[in-house]
Order: structure tokens, then C-alpha cells, then sequence
């Protein structure tokens, strides 16, 4: 089939409720895709940091044929190894001592917020409320829909769940003047991806930190875009120096598979009794063994040290491109950055993937940039080549 054709089809019989580029990917190799009409592209979106090992990461797609030959599904009723091992392996690359395993990172939210409350209940005096913050992103089922600080995406969805109130991002003394007797829970992104590529002040998760401790509350950071390698760590509170009490992750965990998984101490998982949640596909055998095999090698030193140095250079290429003009500001750490932009940034996005170069838009100004973490130096300058004609055009 063609681009056209597999884009009509589409059209015919599927929701419309995304907003597509006209192409239909068929083939992808680390980097690079290529579309029904047989067109190679760079890839510096990885499927919104789901590929952060690049298209068909050969130890993942080893992984899944050897597990698919095996065993596909069985039931959270049972036992099967790929789940367990994923889990041991999350817990030894983190704070974690327990962790629940779902779909997505909307079902990975969703768990960490029915934990928070589920705790507040049992250990937490009764306490309810959960506080998020402006400009974030959690998902779009209703708990983390309610928590997703942007309005855009509330419209026509009201009323809202009650007990979850916003407060601005990067405010150490807002959240502080928020907190009320009923509060249990503090859910934050320790970088706003769908909000712009926003990293707030040092001290902030220090902040939220001791803020949490002094008034006993749960500190869920969603790591779902942030974490997994993408900033030049395993994961993005480390630059931090701090720990939070649930970290929620997805998109890269599977290696292109859909998994989720939200991540705490035994003392507060201890709330969650037999029945009291679940999910049938949550630790699927098929998309855990992908998920071992991806945060193997997501969690490789050498990885991490080459997004570091590529992602510096990145970095300076980005602060080079003022000289295009309409640039306000770069942000951003590792391999997750942004580019404010005087005006819309829609149009760019269109002149890059008719040369070839993927890139995206978010909050209507800001280019973002997530491409596989595997990226080379001479990739990314191929991509700067497009980028820079198509800014200045």
C-alpha cells in the first residue's frame, strides 16, 4: 500500500482524534524510518520517547520473538518469569522495593494516585487530596486527566474528579501555601514535556522533598517522558540528589512495546492489598521480556555518558540556531529539548518531514526534541541541515 492509500483507510474507519502528519511509517532501523512510499526520515521524535533505543532495538526484537514462541499471555491469576524479572531489575536500578505493572503511562499514573489515596486511607489519617501542578501532563483517563494542568485538554470532558488541585510549576512556596489537613499526595513531573520542555529551579525536588517530609506526604514524580536515559541519567530525579516516595514510568520501558509501571517502597505498597487493583495485561510475558532487554541496555553506563556528550553537543547546535532568527530560548537536559520560538511552531514541523527529519511541536511555540538516545553526532548534524533551512524558510 502507499502513503495515500494507508492514509485514506485510516480516515475511513478510525477515530480522529489525532492530529497526523501525512505519512505512513512501514520500516524503521535505529534512527531512521521509512514510509509506504519507500522514503527514508531521521528520526528526532522516537515515536514521543518511546524509541529511545531507536527502531527495533536487536536485543528487544530478539527478546520478543524468543518470548512470543513461548508463552503470550497468562493471567495476573499466575506467576511468569519475564514479569518478575523486570520488576527485580527496576528495583535494583532504583529506590524502588515493589512495583505494579500496567499498559501506559495514564494506567501507571492512575495506579500511583489510587496508591496515594489508598494510603492517605489506611496509614494517612484520612488524608485525600491529591496536589498537581500548571502546565503538566499525567494522561488522558479521567484521575490523570483531572491532574493534567492544561486546560486544552479538559475541554468538554467537566466536571472533573474532585480532590486533585493545580498549582504552578517550579513554585517551592505556591506548593508549600497549598498544602491543606486533607492533603496526601504531591505529583509532579521533574521535567514538563507535553507542557514545553519546562525544568524548574534546582532546589525544586530537593523543595518537594523536604516539603513532603516535613508534612508527611507522598512525592509521585512521573518520570513516563523524562526518565529511562532520556536526560543522561537512568532516571531524572537523580540530577537532583533525591529520591521520591512513587515514580511512575512507560513509553521506553518496552522498547516499543506498551508497558507501565509504577515503582515504591514496601511500606507504602503495603496499601495495596490482594484485589484492591489490577490490570488483565499488566505484566504481559511477551512486553516484560521486552522491558528486561530494554532497561538492560537503557541502564548501560556507556549509554548514558554517550547521551550526556551527544546531548551537549545537541545542545550547542540548537543554541547556534538563534542566528535563523525567531528563536527566544533553548531548554532542556540530555536528549529531551525545546526551542521557544516567536510564533507557531507548526509550520516547521511540515517543511522538516517533507525533507525527511522528524521533529514536533508542543504548547503551539515549542520544538521539541527527543530523538533515540542512540544518536550520533553525524546524525544529528545531518538533522540540523534540514532544521536550519526549515527555520529559515
Amino acid at each position: 500500500m502507499t502513503n495515500a492509500e494507508v492514509i485514506a483507510r485510516s480516515a475511513a474507519y478510525e477515530m480522529s482524534v489525532y492530529a497526523r502528519q501525512p505519512v505512513a511509517f512501514v520500516r524503521g532501523d535505529g534512527c531512521e524510518l521509512w514510509d509506504a512510499d519507500g522514503k527514508r526520515y531521521l528520526d528526532f521524535f522516537a515515536g514521543l520517547a518511546v524509541n529511545n533505543l531507536g527502531h527495533c532495538h536487536p536485543a528487544v526484537v530478539a527478546a520478543i520473538r524468543e518470548q512470543s514462541a513461548l508463552l503470550l499471555h497468562a493471567s495476573n491469576v499466575y506467576h511468569t518469569p519475564p514479569a518478575g524479572e523486570l520488576c527485580a531489575l527496576l528495583c535494583r536500578h532504583s529506590f524502588a522495593e515493589r512495583v505494579f505493572l500496567s499498559n501506559s503511562g495514564a494506567e501507571a499514573n492512575e495506579a500511583a494516585m489510587k496508591l496515594a489515596r489508598r494510603w492517605g486511607s489506611n496509614d494517612g489519617g484520612g488524608r485525600f487530596e491529591i496536589l498537581a501542578t500548571i502546565g503538566s501532563f499525567h494522561g488522558r483517563t479521567f484521575g490523570t486527566l483531572t491532574a493534567t494542568g492544561q486546560e486544552k485538554y479538559h475541554t468538554g470532558f467537566q466536571p472533573l474528579l474532585p480532590g486533585i488541585r493545580l498549582v504552578p510549576f517550579g513554585d517551592l512556596a505556591a506548593m508549600a501555601g497549598a498544602v491543606r489537613d486533607e492533603t496526601v499526595a504531591i505529583m509532579v513531573e521533574p521535567i514538563q514535556g507535553e507542557g514545553g520542555v519546562v525544568v524548574p529551579p534546582r532546589d525544586y525536588l530537593p523543595g518537594l522533598r523536604a516539603l513532603a517530609d516535613r508534612r508527611k506526604l507522598l512525592l509521585i514524580l512521573d518520570e513516563i517522558q523524562c526518565g529511562l536515559g532520556r536526560t543522561g541519567r537512568l532516571f531524572a530525579h537523580e540530577h537532583a540528589g533525591m529520591e521520591p516516595d512513587i515514580m511512575t514510568i512507560a513509553k521506553a520501558l518496552g522498547g516499543g512495546l506498551p508497558i507501565g509501571a509504577t515503582c515504591t517502597t514496601a511500606r507504602i505498597a503495603a496499601a495495596f492489598t490482594p484485589g484492591a487493583h489490577g490490570s488483565t495485561f499488566g505484566g504481559n510475558p511477551v512486553t516484560c521480556a521486552a522491558g528486561v532487554a530494554a532497561l538492560r541496555a537503557l541502564a548501560d553506563p556507556t549509554l548514558l555518558e554517550h547521551v550526556r556528550a551527544v546531548g551537549d553537543h545537541f545542545r550547542t547546535r540548537l543554541e547556534g540556531l538563534g542566528r535563523c532568527g525567531g528563536i527566544r530560548n533553548v531548554r532542556g537536559m540530555g536528549l529531551m529539548l525545546g526551542v521557544e520560538l516567536d510564533g507557531p511552531g507548526a509550520a516547521v514541523v511540515s517543511r522538516c518531514l517533507a525533507a525527511g527529519l522528524l521533529i514536533n511541536c508542543t504548547a503551539d511555540r515549542i520544538l521539541r526534541f527527543l530523538p533515540p538516545l542512540v544518536i550520533t553526532r553525524a546524525q544529528v548534524d545531518e538533522g540540523f541541515a534540514i532544521l536550519e533551512r526549515a527555520l529559515a524558510a
